[in-house]
């Protein structure tokens, strides 16, 4: 199957798209994984005592925070646990920045209860998001950033690869979204992605999952009929 363009996702209603299904109008074979970036305003609370703030990522302080958190990571395998069964991704060591940031999310417990919101037959599955008021607790907790593209260091978009769609929201330098990602199920991969997307790791085990979720009955907009849950994501080494 070969896709012309691969456009940048809409902005979904966070708390309604699971319940108003609203689809997009354009063809989802023709469009890129795209990326749901939530508006949260961070409000602090005003106490008699003033408390140290909690630490929010910003698009001022993410590049140098991730730098800094990577410096001595030696994880580089997460399992996701899902609805349909799990798989375990490999993540690349010289894409600091989108190793960094995997890592950070899945330690601080904000893939869990999200789902695979979008699934395109034969091309990919595309997770990190969901509509219930959990995520958008955790999205704003962490912070509103985007990433720096790294897509020089030879990484194609081969089946099995996880890959992190980008933003088109005053978005010049494709910047990437943190919060989602997408795996390739492609044979032998869409190449057309490589250049304008950062690859970050490789599933090495389960992508049969990965099939299994890819063929999963879906709506004229590429929305699951039912639910598919990503019910925890862990460190495994």
């Amino acid at each position: 199957m070969s896709y012309l363009k691969f456009t940048c996702l809409a902005i979904l209603p966070l708390f309604f798209f699971g319940a108003c299904k609203q689809s997009p109008a354009s063809n989802p074979k023709a469009e890129k994984p795209k990326a749901v970036i939530t508006d949260s305003v961070i409000t602090d609370s005003i106490t008699e005592i003033k408390e140290k703030d909690p630490f929010v990522l910003t698009e001022e302080n993410a590049i140098d925070f991730f730098f800094d958190y990577q410096k001595n990571l030696k994880t580089t395998k997460v399992k996701l646990t899902t609805s349909l069964g799990n798989f375990t991704v490999q993540l690349y060591d010289n894409v600091p920045y989108h190793k960094a940031n995997f890592i950070y999310l899945t330690k601080k417990g904000y893939l869990d209860n999200t789902m695979f919101h979008r699934v395109v037959k034969d091309f990919i599955i595309q997770g990190g998001n969901a509509d219930n008021v959990e995520t958008a607790r955790k999205r704003k907790e962490i912070g509103r950033y985007l990433l720096p593209p790294d897509t020089r260091k030879g990484y194609k978009h081969d089946r099995g690869t996880i890959s992190m769609p980008s933003s088109e929201i005053d978005n010049p330098h494709m910047l990437a979204s943190p919060y989602e990602f997408f795996i390739v199920v492609t044979k032998p991969g869409s190449y057309h992605l490589d250049g304008d997307f950062t690859p970050f790791g490789k599933v090495v085990s389960g992508m049969d999952v990965v099939d299994k979720i890819n063929q999963q009955p879906v709506d004229s907009g590429d929305w699951p009929m039912q639910n598919i849950n990503i019910l925890k994501a862990e460190i495994v080494e």
